[in-house]
């Protein structure tokens, strides 16, 4: 049986914000630096907002609303309650209407163009721009073979692409329920992260394709569900980008991951694929359970995990889950890693302080690529 690499990565799991002794700080989401919203020392967030014919504002902040208090000059503040480190989407409510903030930078999320707000947090240096060589976020359009269609999509090349004739491996990135391919890439800051672990020699360079896998047909957790989508993974995608880009064959060479309906993706597509992927990655998943009823037949949905299980580690090189230790899913994610664990298969396990959100799944993914395409 091939043996598995456990790797000890000083990383992530004890980040505590520390703020210094000014009043606040101005997120990096901020259209104007200097301008609201403010991040008090407490990590509360102060807003200000111009609306002078408004008869109410509220600042939503993933579904808690706080009213603000309206001034002589049509000026409305307040602050909120301290707020954990990491990213926030919210909106303003205004007489009831939801609207995004022209104050803040918009994201895609939530099935909607949000603003956001980005709370630092002190020991998470890899999330940060650092002096040292820096890759590129190509934009581009692949012609899909599946809807017979133009689909965009954004490709991470480490930085010795460009001057170099080598050959890389490729992480095939997956995103969230209401999110697109632009969700690692801006959110998630994958391309900071790669830069940073490349430099300090803790990852290998390599390429990641963040994909689009809202395509029609798709939905749901059940390989019905996701017949749709790895049709256009393994005819369009990967084709496309073995076309493009200079990446080394064989499944060794490649991983799939994703956060939530992206773990979720990962889990119905991946592992029953080794063939394709020998290295997976599912973060803060509800297949496991926390957001439905449904129990997860982990034998049914992939034959072999649980009666073949020597066979099953042998098509693997890495098999990780991750979870935010305040997500619903946490419970049932950890119960079915036991229950993996005692069938003898080898799943890596990390959990990281958070609720279903960025900060979470950016520890996650700088969690998991270390681990990948070391040498055997």
């Amino acid at each position: 049986m091939t043996m598995k690499r456990f790797l000890l990565l000083p990383l992530l799991a004890s980040c505590a914000m520390g703020m210094s002794a000014q009043d606040y700080v101005a997120p990096s989401t901020n259209i104007r630096a200097g301008g609201f919203p403010r991040i008090l020392n407490d990590l509360s967030l102060q807003f200000e907002v111009v609306a002078p014919h408004a008869q109410t504002v509220k600042i939503d902040i993933c579904g808690k609303k706080y009213p603000l208090t309206k001034a002589d000059d049509g000026k409305w503040t307040g602050t909120t309650d301290p707020q954990v480190p990491g990213f926030h989407y919210y909106n303003l409510e205004i007489d009831g209407v939801s609207v995004a903030d022209p104050a803040s930078e918009s994201f895609y999320g939530c099935g909607r163009m949000n603003s956001a707000v980005d709370i630092p947090e002190e020991g998470c240096g890899l999330f940060e721009i650092a002096d040292v060589p820096h890759g590129q976020l190509r934009t581009a359009n692949y012609h899909s073979a599946v809807s017979d269609g133009w689909r965009p999509i954004i490709v991470y090349t480490p930085p010795s692409y460009d001057t170099s004739d080598k050959r890389y491996p490729v992480v095939y990135i997956h995103h969230g329920g209401g999110e697109d391919h632009r969700g690692w890439a801006q959110q998630g800051r994958i391309a900071t992260i790669m830069d940073n672990l490349i430099a300090e020699g803790r990852a290998a360079e390599a390429i990641v394709v963040c994909v689009n896998s809202n395509v029609p047909g798709a939905g749901g957790y059940s390989q019905d569900g996701m017949k749709a989508y790895a049709r256009e993974l393994t005819e369009s995608i990967m084709p496309w980008v073995e076309r493009t880009y200079r990446v080394l064959p064989g499944a060794e060479n490649r991983a799939m991951c994703g956060l939530s309906m992206g773990g979720g993706q990962s889990f119905y597509i991946g592992l029953p694929r080794p063939d394709l992927f020998r290295n997976i990655g599912i973060f803060s998943s509800g297949i496991f359970g926390g957001i439905a009823t449904a129990q997860l037949d982990l034998e049914k949905e992939v034959p072999g995990m649980l009666t073949a299980t020597d066979r099953f580690n042998d098509g693997l090189d890495v098999f990780y889950i991750s979870c935010g230790e305040q997500d619903p899913r946490i419970t049932h994610t950890r119960d079915y890693v036991r229950q993996m664990r005692e069938a003898g298969v080898e799943v890596e396990f990390n959990s990281f302080p958070g609720d279903h959100e960025w900060q979470v799944w950016r520890k996650s993914f700088a969690d998991f690529i270390p681990r990948l395409f070391t040498p055997r």
